[in-house]
């Protein structure tokens, strides 16, 4: 129910004035993209300057974005010249809009102060560690994302004021209740109605056609009926798996790894911790001098602890081995069972460690680690042999290009041949995405499909590769007409069906309305089903479009529509009552909130294309395609 309400309070364009100057960092990656510059500009907006680095700069970050975005099927557009002037407009309308709605935050007063933005920054929870501001995981994650401390708060200030701005623009705005109602009862709206439908299917079977009929069809209609691009191909597969059975490994190579590798093959050295953590300096001391006077720590962290978590605990802490222990910890340089360290100052607060255990580091027996090494050493000496194999696959193909058959003696594999496939119908084993894009990209197809050459080894995922041939091509074409006679007559059967259910259907409406319908409906074999509930969905088939354009009916005197049903078949509606929709109390205030939301949305773009009427806008130089 609430999807229809959202879809008729939500506007297309520019969602929030805040999406709008986020945007504008997205596209610049940087703080500062309104300073001046030289000569050589874009645009100038009122006098100031968006600079060819910028929009270059926009440009090009654009263009990543819709890259990681579609893919391959960027690569496709990226080609199409007329597509990336499109874009290069867009970028450099969208900056040109930043920098008016910019202009006007300042022109109202909308300014955020130092104190702002860095209130903002410390009460951002990305940056917060157990609800503290945490400033090395701060400056990590800005510098991460490619800003510098300072470009950063820009953005964070941008971010307040278009806030600001927003509140300006949403707070004008005012839903009635009436308001709200009407539009409910509008979107909820229920139509109950009755479907007579015609078996299109059955029609179809009692119809017939000439041949003349069919081949007129099939010449109208040659894309329906276009066969795919066709392969023959034999492949040789290498999989470093399937090499590990035929590797063998001495009982002496098994030792010399064990001897060369024995810190991978112990455990080592694992302490556990105790900790307290408090809040100040003051605290911390108190603790320890209570400590030091011999009270016992665990009770101490259970009544003293800010953490929680620990506290429960006595302060205890899992082990942890050198590579897991943070710095914190490790510079107490605690060694000893039971020892105490002083007050260490971290981000978390202020921290007082025991250490509660040690455990020294193992080696295990070469007897308990023998079948892993044995098959380390298995996978590594197959791997060696699957490169080299490659190897001289690789020139075996290239110096024998008329067929596999000297990679198959060198490599002692036999080729595999398949029959005919397409690229939706590809072999389980060439499905590779390197595999199937070489297969299909022409380079290897032979003339007038004739056998081509040898590929060169192809890599895929899970260590294996090929080298494929293509043995034989049929290209993309138009089947025969012999080929798809049946599915032709079952299209124009079809058809034909289609039109005599319409005209049908147009008589039984006729007599509908001169209130002859019984004996009509009889004579065409139909009856209306049971009453069924039809409301609008966000996007309205053809059946629900054809319900909601009929008008609203007298009381008992149904109104008629003919139109289709999900299935394709003609169908006769009867329309018996419009039912005014209701929404539910617990809504109001939400729908209330989203008319709201869309006429503020509204306003905005008044608001857009205001400043660019009244605004001096002159292209420069760099806003010319190159």
């Amino acid at each position: 129910m609430m999807d229809n309400l959202r879809a008729a309070s939500n506007h297309v364009v520019l969602k929030i004035i805040l999406a709008l100057i986020i945007l504008s960092f997205v596209l610049t990656g940087v703080g500062n993209y309104l300073i001046g510059g030289s000569g050589d500009y874009a645009a100038k907006v009122n006098g100031q300057e968006i600079n060819r680095a910028q929009f270059e700069q926009a440009f090009q970050n654009e263009r990543a974005r819709m890259q990681q975005q579609l893919g391959e099927q960027f690569s496709v557009l990226a080609g199409n010249e007329q597509y990336m002037q499109q874009l290069r407009q867009q970028v450099l309308n969208q900056l040109i809009d930043v920098t008016l709605i910019d202009q006007y935050a300042k022109k109202l007063g909308i300014a955020i102060s130092d104190e702002q933005v860095k209130q903002s920054i410390l009460k951002t929870p990305a940056f917060q560690t157990n609800n503290q501001f945490d400033n090395d995981k701060y400056l990590a994650m800005v510098r991460g994302s490619g800003y510098s401390p300072d470009s950063y708060a820009q953005v964070v200030r941008r971010q307040l004021q278009a806030q600001q701005l927003n509140q300006v623009f949403g707070g004008s705005e005012f839903v009635l209740p009436a308001e709200a109602d009407s539009l409910a009862a509008l979107v909820l709206q229920e139509r109950d109605v009755r479907v007579a439908a015609f078996d299109t299917d059955a029609l179809a079977a009692k119809q017939t056609a000439t041949e003349d009929e069919l081949k007129g069809y099939y010449d109208q209609h040659q894309n329906e009926f276009i066969a795919p691009q066709q392969l023959k191909v034999s492949y040789l597969e290498m999989d470093a798996a399937a090499l590990q059975d035929k590797i063998t490994v001495s009982d002496a190579e098994v030792a010399a790894y064990y001897d060369q590798h024995k810190n991978t093959f112990g455990q080592p050295e694992r302490k556990k911790f105790a900790v307290i953590v408090l809040k100040s300096q003051a605290d911390a001391d108190a603790v320890l001098a209570e400590l030091k006077k011999g009270a016992d720590f665990a009770e101490l962290a259970k009544t003293k602890s800010t953490d929680t978590f620990t506290g429960k605990r006595g302060g205890e802490l899992e082990w942890m081995e050198p590579e897991t222990t943070l710095d914190d910890f490790k510079n107490a340089n605690l060694t000893e069972k039971g020892q105490v360290s002083g007050v260490i100052k971290s981000s978390s607060g202020y921290l007082v460690l025991r250490l509660n255990d040690v455990e020294p580091a193992k080696l295990k027996p070469l007897d308990d680690v023998r079948n892993d090494v044995l098959a380390k050493l298995k996978q590594e000496k197959a791997l060696d042999a699957y490169y080299a194999l490659q190897q001289k696959v690789s020139e075996a193909a290239t110096n024998d290009n008329e067929s596999l058959a000297s990679a198959e003696e060198v490599s002692g594999i036999k080729a595999v041949h398949t029959d005919w496939f397409t690229q939706q119908t590809l072999p389980q084993a060439l499905s590779a995405k390197p595999v199937a894009d070489a297969l299909f990209d022409g380079s290897l197809l032979g003339e007038g499909g004739s056998p081509g050459s040898n590929s060169n080894v192809i890599t895929a995922d899970g260590d294996r590769a090929f080298v494929v041939r293509v043995d034989a091509h049929k290209p993309q074409g138009v089947k025969p007409f012999a080929e798809v006679r049946d599915a032709v007559l079952a299209q124009v059967k079809h058809q034909k069906a289609q039109a005599q259910a319409q005209a049908d259907a147009q008589k039984v409406l006729a007599a509908l309305k001169q209130g002859k319908g019984d004996e009509a409906l009889k004579t065409a074999g139909l009856s209306f089903g049971t009453t069924q509930k039809v409301q609008r969905s966000q996007q309205p088939s053809a059946f629900e479009q054809s319900v909601y354009a009929l008008p609203q009916p007298q009381a008992g005197k149904p109104n008629y529509g003919v139109t289709q049903d999900e299935k394709g078949n003609v169908v006769i509606v009867a329309l018996d009552a419009v039912n005014p929709g209701k929404l539910p109390a617990d809504e109001v205030a939400n729908f209330s909130g989203q008319i709201k939301e869309g006429a503020t949305n509204i306003t905005f773009d008044a608001l857009i294309a205001g400043l660019r009427q009244s605004g001096k806008i002159k292209l420069g130089s760099a806003a010319q395609v190159e």
